[in-house]
């Protein structure tokens, strides 16, 4: 017999056994369409995660300056004024840093028209916005003659834009920080909240220079309470924290043995871990899934099983009149793998709405892409032929006389 007689011949036993078939398939469907959601959520909660990584910027070093003690209290890393302006021009003269920005942060209430608010502002330089990845949306982004000369400009974050100025366009207003003037010279594109749920368009950046002198002062000129360093690959990143290391304690001529006056952290490296801690919740959802369509492979053996033995009769006859081992093989086979198919697509389908009415519904992350359909049909597809072998084969391995006498 021919295949497409066979295939023939399958579709028929099927449709002969609407319900049956239907039961058989159901397990296959559910299976399928869990694993669809499931990698669905985990694939949106990692792009999710990537998108807030990108925004913080990439291979990133933040450089915290030393702690002080008063009363016997340490005040913990930052309070101590140990790091300089000139120790982040000389980070970035290092081979693997492509740039470095000193800061000084601050909080200040900024005022236009009768409108206020409250924010963090950060004092940079230009090199800031090349680090951290960030983009002057409107406007444009002051200049190392900006900073020289304390200027009094700002660039806002889209969260300052619309509590103070709402749809009126800030570029080239007049604001208040602090009860000093600034010019809007930029809007910052928004970046939304960072891993640790921070807004980061809640923000106003001003030359260094002016927030030093000019904002929040300082009893040490000159002085920043951190700096951020970018290294040019992830790759170069071990050899660059030993190079900064190195250069800092030279610097602040710190004794081999002596404990440093700052701390230089990896920030990359913790948003990586929480990449890769989505990545696994990922699998596990899929490995959970899974399990679902083992049992949907089960329930294909069983059904094959019982159709093998209500068939008895039917294969001897076969056998009898000529049909090889393998041409009852192959008949039985591809039931199991039609029946495993159909279930495939129905489960794929339903996955996809699943996921659609999730992201719809409950406002969550959600991508579906063709690599997810093809990894849950494939898997499922070979799940059923697995499983669809073993009672093919058992119809295949029957003795013709004894299943010619079967009741």
């Amino acid at each position: 017999m021919n295949p497409v007689a066979m295939l023939a011949e399958s579709w028929r036993a099927i449709i002969a056994n609407r319900m049956r078939s239907f039961l058989t398939m159901l397990g296959m469907i559910i299976g399928v369409a869990a694993v669809v959601l499931m990698l669905a959520i985990g694939q949106g909660a990692q792009n999710a995660i990537n998108s807030t990584i990108s925004s913080m910027g990439s291979n990133l070093f933040i450089v915290l300056s030393g702690a002080t003690t008063s009363g016997g209290q340490r005040m913990g890393l930052g309070t101590s004024p140990t790091l300089t302006m000139s120790d982040a021009a000389a980070l970035a003269e290092l081979p693997n840093v492509t740039a470095a920005a000193p800061v000084q942060p601050g909080t200040a209430a900024a005022v236009y028209a009768g409108n206020n608010w409250s924010t963090s502002v950060s004092g940079v330089t230009p090199d800031y916005l090349q680090v951290r990845n960030w983009v002057v949306a409107s406007g444009f982004a002051f200049t190392d003659a900006d900073v020289r000369g304390a200027a009094r400009v700002a660039i806002l974050g889209q969260t300052v834009v619309d509590n103070l100025f709402g749809d009126e366009n800030p570029i080239g207003k007049t604001m208040r920080i602090n009860r000093s003037p600034f010019t809007v010279v930029g809007v910052l594109e928004p970046k939304g909240q960072s891993l640790d749920g921070r807004d980061q368009d809640d923000v106003i950046i001003v030359p260094v220079t002016t927030a030093q002198r000019k904002l929040f002062g300082s009893q040490f000129p000159g002085t920043v309470r951190f700096i951020m360093a970018q290294a040019s690959t992830a790759e170069a990143m071990p050899a660059v924290e030993k190079e900064m290391n190195e250069l800092l304690r030279a610097r602040h001529r710190v004794a081999a043995d002596a404990d440093a006056d700052f701390s230089v952290r990896n920030l990359s490296a913790m948003a990586e871990a929480s990449a890769a801690a989505t990545r696994i919740m990922s699998y596990v959802l899929g490995a959970i899934a899974s399990i679902s369509l083992i049992v949907g492979g089960i329930g294909i053996m069983n059904i094959m099983l019982v159709s093998v033995t209500e068939r008895t009769r039917e294969i001897g006859i076969r056998i009898a009149i000529g049909a090889r081992h393998r041409d009852i093989l192959l008949q039985f086979l591809l039931e199991a793998i039609t029946i495993s198919l159909i279930g495939c697509l129905i489960g794929v389908g339903l996955g996809m709405g699943g996921a659609w009415a999730v992201q719809k519904l409950a406002g969550f992350p959600v991508v579906v892409t063709f690599d997810i359909a093809l990894l849950a049909f494939s898997v499922a597809a070979g799940v059923g032929i697995f499983f669809g072998f073993y009672p093919a084969r058992r119809a295949a391995l029957m003795n013709p006389i004894d299943a010619l006498r079967y009741q």
